[in-house]
């Protein structure tokens, strides 16, 4: 009877022990992993932050120096051609004008007299009363006035368009977008103080890293906005700067808009986005790729049964931290992006964060 006990004790303890065992196992938490949902994107070098322009813009200024005295316009204000946007202290000029004038009343009168004195000598040569040298005199004398007359009505003139200088007027219909001096401010030739600009033609202007790819005349863009991307519109690359700026090392790229709406504005800042095949690809971080028997493969996470699952891919050049898939996903497929080295097929899993690009 006490050996019937006996082994019947053996037995039941490491039934029982091996019972504990597999409730453990079957008690172990799901891990914990970081993942993503998969999309394509735009690859790097197809999109580019910028700004809406005019396309024709002028900075307006003065020919002459001198005191700015009143600015009738400011930023935001329409402007018609021939419209005075600011007005300079003219005092000198206008003096300049009245000196020019009088100069020009004292060469008339002087060409008048050298006139009577000519015509009197010559009629006096005619009855011999005059010599011929004195005829010559009044000719020569006649003809420095008239010389005279003539360089003191270019005065006139060249005083009278400085003068017209002090005017600043608007050279077409447009919106006022910059000013460039206050009222008393000295200005200098040339020193811009209104900047008007066209805003029926519209420009997206960005700056593209001389690394990326050249960007071709005539390519196609969406262009929207960022404040409100469902605002979008379409345009094509008129202008390419040949060179990249010394200190940014990026080249200017003008894209002529087609048609914008009126909420595209000039100032608003946009992404521009080129067109065409091969641009997008669904991109994930280089942390998400398990390397097995030499081949790229990533965990797909099967959100139903809470586990993951071993997927092989292929993938294109990296492009910084991240890996374009060109075969193996599909957008909406989740992924994990770390410690993908720990898990194993199968595993249970719990979705903790998830990564985006």
């Amino acid at each position: 009877m006490r050996i019937s006990t006996l082994l019947a004790t053996v037995i039941i303890v490491p039934l029982a022990l091996a019972g504990c065992k597999k409730e453990e196992e079957s008690a172990v938490p799901p891990r914990p992993i970081l993942s993503m949902v998969v999309t394509p994107v735009a690859l790097p070098g197809t999109r580019f932050a910028g700004m809406v322009q005019a396309k024709v813009q002028a900075t307006l200024g003065s020919r002459v120096a001198g005191r700015l005295v009143s600015r009738a316009v400011h930023v935001g204000d329409l402007v018609k051609k021939g419209d005075v946007l600011a007005v300079l202290d003219a005092t000198a000029y206008e003096l300049a004008v009245r000196s020019a004038r009088a100069e020009l009343s004292s060469a008339e009168a002087t060409l008048a007299s050298a006139v009577s004195i000519e015509d009197r000598q010559k009629t006096l040569l005619q009855s011999n009363a005059a010599a011929k040298a004195a005829v010559e005199s009044a000719e020569q004398s006649r003809e420095a006035a008239d010389a005279g007359v003539t360089r003191a009505r270019t005065a006139l003139v060249k005083a009278e368009e400085q003068l017209s200088y002090t005017s600043i007027l608007a050279e077409f219909e447009g919106v006022v977008v910059a000013t460039g001096a206050e009222v008393g401010q000295t200005v200098s030739p040339g020193e811009t103080i209104v900047t008007v600009a066209r805003p029926d033609e519209r420009d997206a202007v960005v700056d593209i890293p001389e690394t990326a790819e050249a960007i071709a005349m005539g390519s196609r863009f969406t262009v929207s906005l960022q404040i409100n991307p469902a605002i979008s519109v379409k345009g094509v690359v008129r202008e390419v700067a040949p060179s990249a700026d010394a200190v940014t090392r990026t080249r200017r790229v003008k894209i002529a808009l087609e048609n914008p709406p009126d909420t595209v504005r000039l100032g608003t800042t946009i992404t521009a986005e080129l067109e065409g095949p091969d641009l997008t690809a669904i991109m994930i971080p280089e942390t998400a790729v398990l390397q097995k028997d030499g081949k790229p493969n990533v965990w797909l996470v099967d959100a139903q049964k809470g586990e993951v699952r071993l997927a092989p891919i292929e993938t294109g050049a990296a492009v910084g931290r991240y890996l374009p898939v060109s075969n193996g996903l599909k957008a909406g497929d989740r992924v994990v992006t770390a410690g993908v080295n720990s898990l194993e097929e199968g595993q249970k899993i719990k979705v903790e964060d998830e990564a985006s690009l």
